[in-house]
């Protein structure tokens, strides 16, 4: 891994894979709390609403957090609060394995939350440090790597949790094991790299946006728009992700683990999604990809309630791949509309991200105990009408590379 091909604005592409495997190993421990929400309503009698609680506990806790840690990372850069925040995480899960009461579920979310919010601003900037010119293409394959992590949930859920119950879990404290040794690696690089950057100051990087200059209200309203994309799209597919197998079982008389293999399906089109999104973003343009993920997939989440079973997974297919080909994007949109902010950019974003998750998770859950599943399932579905605002995003140009 080469520290000056950074400094000559070439891609390292080793050190952007062992961050995306990073990435999918922290995700994937994360996901294991969505993953026991079956288990945990019909073996603990949680309801809808604290399990949208426990949703909010970690999300929020991570969202919170997150841009505070990109914000100080700015100003002081922490290569080694990659390995701590995955301890931490490790000792979430081990908690929540052997957690018996609800108190104890919602603390061990604590320790997964703080895992996370550490992890992902620091983890944004190693992918962004070891991008050169394909700032898209690094983008994608870190969030391949966690969406690839979060759609693991439900096949965890449908052949490990179902099968072993809670202890199951354990199983993925092998991964954060192995999650933890890597980090410590991608930690030495990245200090090797800020040592070559203060040791070449003149040909030090200079972050170039594809946005024009912008007046600090333009990039206000902007950064307004794109936190209204990511509400709408994390809104709903905390929907999908969270709640939408117990639609897939009330409505449609699924098993569990058929259920679970629908949201998988769903899932894994959206990480297909998002790897094709930000190689696609540096050929097309941030925001021609942005109002892809809007057009494309409103009329198929409009409809997707009232739809036979059959069409329903061609439809989560469709939705899963556009609604996420802007997963990637309106991170790094984000920090070209403020390029000298990298690590707060990518907190604020995925930050708000898990933020607004969290609270869908609570209304949602609220919803589903006092309206019932069919008719929360309805008014979640027009949600995305709000992406269209996406039109209004400044228009970016397509960078040229040789």
């Amino acid at each position: 891994m080469s520290d000056t091909k950074a400094a000559l604005n070439n891609p390292i592409y080793p050190v952007m894979i062992a961050i995306g495997v990073a990435h999918l190993i922290n995700d994937t421990m994360q996901s294991v709390v969505p993953a026991m929400f079956p288990l945990l309503e019909r073996d603990l009698g949680l309801s809808f609403t604290e399990l949208g609680i426990i949703s909010f506990v970690l999300n929020m806790f991570s969202s919170a957090l997150q841009p505070v840690v990109g914000f100080v990372s700015d100003k002081k850069p922490m290569p080694f609060a990659l390995p701590i925040g995955m301890m931490s995480a490790f000792v979430g899960l081990l908690l929540l394995v052997l957690a018996e009461s609800y108190w104890l579920i919602l603390i061990s979310v604590l320790f997964l939350g703080f895992g996370s919010a550490v992890f992902h601003p620091e983890g944004s900037r190693v992918s962004f440090m070891s991008a050169g010119n394909k700032r898209g293409l690094a983008q994608s394959i870190y969030q391949v790597g966690g969406n690839s992590g979060q759609a693991l949930a439900p096949l965890i859920s449908a052949f490990i949790l179902d099968v072993y119950g809670q202890h199951g879990a354990a199983i993925v404290l092998l991964l954060a094991t192995i999650g933890i040794a890597l980090l410590l690696q991608i930690s030495r690089w990245y200090i090797r790299q800020l040592e070559a950057e203060k040791s070449q100051q003149k040909k030090k990087k200079i972050l170039i946006s594809s946005l024009p200059p912008l007046t600090k209200k333009q990039v206000g309203i902007a950064l307004g728009l794109l936190l209204t994309i990511i509400f709408a799209r994390s809104f709903y597919t905390t929907n999908i992700t969270n709640f939408y197998v117990f639609y897939l079982m009330d409505h449609y008389d699924l098993n569990l683990k058929t259920g679970q293999v629908f949201i998988f399906i769903f899932m894994a089109f959206g990480v297909l999604g998002t790897f094709f999104g930000g190689s696609l973003s540096d050929r097309i343009g941030r925001k021609n990809v942005i109002i892809l993920s809007v057009v494309g997939p409103l009329p198929f989440c409009l409809l997707l309630p009232y739809m036979p079973i059959w069409v329903v997974l061609i439809f989560l297919i469709i939705i899963g791949t556009l609604i996420m080909i802007s997963f990637s994007v309106t991170v790094v949109y984000a920090q070209e509309l403020v390029p000298s902010k990298i690590g707060t950019m990518a907190g604020l974003t995925t930050g708000f991200a898990f933020g607004m998750g969290a609270i869908g998770a609570v209304v949602i859950g609220f919803l589903l105990d006092k309206i019932g599943i069919e008719t929360t399932i309805q008014i979640v579905s027009v949600l995305p009408i709000l992406l269209i605002v996406a039109f209004f995003l400044p228009k970016d140009k397509v960078e040229k590379t040789a």
